[in-house]
């Protein structure tokens, strides 16, 4: 199962203040950890939404605002993508990470192909493992 684990931004994190030494040493040692158990398959940290857009989908009309966006409990900071066996697994590794300070991350699981059911019809199921192939040769 693959997990999206997605930290939450905070008022120093939208105001674009940078992790310091320590913190970052923390936390290359605990994605060394991730990434040597096999859990960690991405991780990035977010520019703050003052340089970031959103774009409002109504009928055929698109509407973009530019940030930043006022609800900083609503908005990501950062975020991991892992491979666990259970959502239990992904929080007993999240326990771990070097946080303090009131951060609040979340653990969400990320749908397979097999969730989707009859809806993924085979073309589509072909389509998308045609274009993750696409994709993956292009990295």
């Amino acid at each position: 199962m693959r997990f999206m684990v997605i930290v939450k931004a905070t008022k120093a994190s939208e105001a674009g203040v940078l992790p310091d030494e320590k913190l970052l040493t923390d936390m290359g040692k605990f994605n060394e950890e991730l990434v040597k158990a096999g859990v960690m398959l991405a991780g990035e940290g977010l520019h703050p939404s003052s340089k970031g857009a959103r774009v409002r989908f109504s009928g055929g009309k698109r509407t973009v605002i530019d940030g930043p966006f006022a609800e900083t409990k609503e908005l990501v900071a950062g975020f991991w993508l892992w491979q666990c066996k259970s959502k239990e697994e992904a929080v007993e590794w999240l326990k771990r990470a070097p946080f303090d300070g009131g951060t609040e991350v979340e653990i969400r699981q990320v749908f397979e192909p097999d969730d989707f059911g009859p809806a993924l019809t085979p073309e589509l199921r072909e389509q998308e493992e045609r274009l993750r192939a696409q994709s993956a040769a292009k990295k």
